[in-house]
């Protein structure tokens, strides 16, 4: 924190962009940026402290009638008294770590016979990647599908959605595919989850861009998951389909200016697919892979987006998280934009590692992928 904050005053920065990662939803972080007289680009210490924890956020929407998942609202270290409470919530439930996220931290108990043991695993998994030991118990949906909306305020009180992104497609509880919108959404569901993301953000007096993430079920019930403050890798599908830079945004917030538009100007054009490119072998379990990208050649052309940070003949590393890159198609509806995707990582060249390349076009190519309802503007 420290050597971020001194190289800021050295070059003399306004203001520091955490992007969405490392600190990025580090209250600490953001309460020292302020201090030394730097803006922040992000919500207050005190909207990412609340929503930082899945706890603290779920006691802060209860006023607002916001759906949430069946399960205990309070952190419990007591084995015993946890599997009383996961036989009244009904098997199979999730231990989860209230200060997780990136899926760490998270176990699924089928059965009474191995909750001692997931649970260990889970308080001692969330020690070691939070520091932070507390974990609850909630009902397990099966068969969920992962959605989220992005959401937008100013200082002045105003907050909008940019509708919502489809990000079920996850290995080890994080996401590889993302899309917006999502294909199975009716508008009525869509506006309803949008305007409870509204009172989310509104529950923490939030500003800037962040993200609500809901669960719903195979009978289209939703439930409030937890909030995101900071930019989510994905945000670029939503980009796409809503035409809004989502970093200007931003800017423009912790610059102390208002929204220039209200939720009645905002609308879904076409449909967007994203990929995350990561250094893994899925093949194998979805192993990291390191090494030098000998061949590193990305796709071009209308309706592709690549972001990345990296060229040929730079070195994957062992220390930071796997993703190379992160690769957008846009079309004018879902089936155009898949086909445009698969198009595109058979252009994108990549030898020396290992990546998620062949994982994407098996996805884009997958029955059940394409099965789901398609739709050009809703």
């Amino acid at each position: 924190m420290n050597s971020i904050i001194e190289a800021a005053q050295r070059v003399k920065a306004d203001a520091i962009h955490p992007g969405y990662g490392f600190l990025s939803e580090n209250a600490v972080f953001a309460q020292q940026v302020e201090a030394n007289g730097i803006t922040f680009i992000g919500p207050s210490p005190s909207s990412i402290e609340i929503m930082g924890s899945k706890l603290a956020a779920k006691d802060a929407v209860k006023q607002y009638q916001i759906p949430m998942v069946p399960g205990l609202e309070e952190s419990i270290t007591d084995i015993e008294k946890a599997k009383m409470v996961a036989a009244a919530i009904g098997y199979p439930i999730l231990i989860k770590a209230s200060a997780g996220g990136g899926g760490k931290g998270m176990r699924i108990v089928e059965s009474a016979n191995e909750f001692e043991a997931q649970m260990e695993r889970a308080i001692s998994e969330a020690v070691s990647a939070f520091g932070d030991g507390a974990v609850f118990i909630e009902k397990y949906i099966t068969s969920p599908r992962h959605i989220e909306i992005q959401v937008l305020a100013d200082q002045y009180g105003n907050t909008v959605h940019l509708f919502e992104r489809e990000c079920s497609i996850q290995r080890r509880h994080q996401k590889v595919v993302e899309e917006a919108p999502s294909s199975v959404l009716t508008p009525a569901i869509r506006n309803a989850m949008g305007e409870a993301a509204v009172k989310v953000a509104k529950a923490c007096n939030y500003r800037g861009a962040g993200t609500v993430e809901f669960l719903l079920d195979a009978n289209s019930n939703f439930y409030f998951l937890e909030m995101n403050t900071r930019l989510q890798v994905e945000h670029p599908v939503t980009e796409m389909i809503t035409g809004i830079d989502l970093v200007e945004q931003q800017i423009r917030v912790a610059r102390g200016e208002t929204l220039a538009f209200q939720q009645s100007d905002l609308r879904i054009e076409g449909h967007a697919v994203e990929l995350r490119v990561y250094a893994e072998d899925p093949l194998h379990q979805f192993l990291p892979s390191t090494g030098r990208l000998e061949v590193y050649q990305t796709p071009h052309g209308e309706g592709i987006r690549v972001d990345d940070g990296y060229e040929q003949g730079m070195d994957i590393p062992i220390y930071y998280d796997p993703m190379i890159a992160k690769l957008i198609a846009y079309d004018k509806d879902r089936p155009a934009a898949i086909q445009r995707l698969r198009q595109a990582i058979d252009q994108y060249k990549i030898e020396g590692v290992a990546t998620t390349l062949p994982f994407g076009k098996f996805v884009c190519e997958h029955e059940a992928f394409l099965m789901v309802r398609s739709t050009r503007i809703l």
